[in-house]
């Protein structure tokens, strides 16, 4: 597999989205409002996030309505707010107005997004979310597994975002793990190619996330579980500002490789 050619500099610095579902789930898990999931958006704001993701599940597993209303009002970051293509999602979605929506696969009894979406066999259901969420001045990304033809459907489409599903890389192992980074390599690079800003997420930890940052034309990653899970052991301020630490670096040494 040949990457295409690079068409954005890959000194373009990386953002980090913080994903605070699970700081929701906590607190669901009891009732109540601790934690709250807006504290911890201030916090993460504070520890060097640069946008501010939630997921609005239809069944309100974890983020719920008063959640968006409160970190749309609340929130100095931008908010990208994952969502299901439905009308009611949409409908949320247009109330509040949040910076982004990215459009995600949903499945009622999966424990977390299981894959990307699928934009070839589902474009035509795709288009009227697309342009309505546009036309309200919100970006729209579609979360996909790093395939070219899905990255070509999403240029079609007209988005001016992708985010590539990490999943399968960071469960990876040996070889197959090799070959999974070399699918998001490949599928950057044809995103930016097609002229999509491209994003990357799920899975990533603190293992994981560094050869997925020195990949040049990614340039925002969200991460939320792993962040979540570790601040119990070492707060939520501390896991953030060594995943920015961790990402920029990882930037910074590849920048210098390819400038050498």
């Amino acid at each position: 597999m040949t990457t295409p050619a690079r068409t954005t500099s890959p000194a373009l610095p990386l953002r980090l989205g913080v994903n605070i579902d699970h700081v929701a789930t906590i607190r669901n898990a009891r009732g109540g409002d601790h934690p709250d999931p807006v504290r911890a958006a201030r916090i993460a704001a504070e520890a060097g996030a640069d946008g501010i993701t939630a997921h609005l599940r239809e069944d309100r597993r974890h983020i719920s309505d008063r959640d968006i209303r409160a970190l749309a009002r609340d929130i100095e970051l931008p908010l990208n707010l994952e969502m299901a293509a439905t009308e009611e999602m949409l409908a949320v979605a247009l109330a509040h107005r949040p910076h982004a929506a990215c459009i995600v696969p949903e499945k009622r009894r999966e424990l977390t997004t299981e894959g990307g979406l699928d934009v070839v066999g589902g474009c035509d259901h795709l288009v009227p979310f697309v342009e309505r969420l546009a036309a309200a001045g919100i970006r729209v990304s579609l979360f996909i597994d790093p395939d070219s033809a899905q990255i070509e459907a999403a240029a079609d489409l007209g988005v001016p975002v992708v985010e590539l599903h990490t999943g399968a890389y960071c469960e990876a192992t040996g070889a197959a793990c090799e070959r999974e980074l070399e699918r998001i390599r490949y599928a950057a690079g044809l995103a930016s190619t097609l002229g999509l800003e491209c994003h990357a997420g799920h899975g990533l930890s603190f293992e994981t996330v560094g050869k997925i940052a020195a990949i040049g034309e990614i340039r925002e990653l969200n991460i939320g579980h792993f962040l979540v899970g570790e601040a119990i052991f070492c707060g939520l301020d501390s896991a953030v500002k060594r995943m920015r630490a961790l990402m920029d670096k990882a930037r910074a040494e590849a920048t210098g490789r390819r400038t050498a």
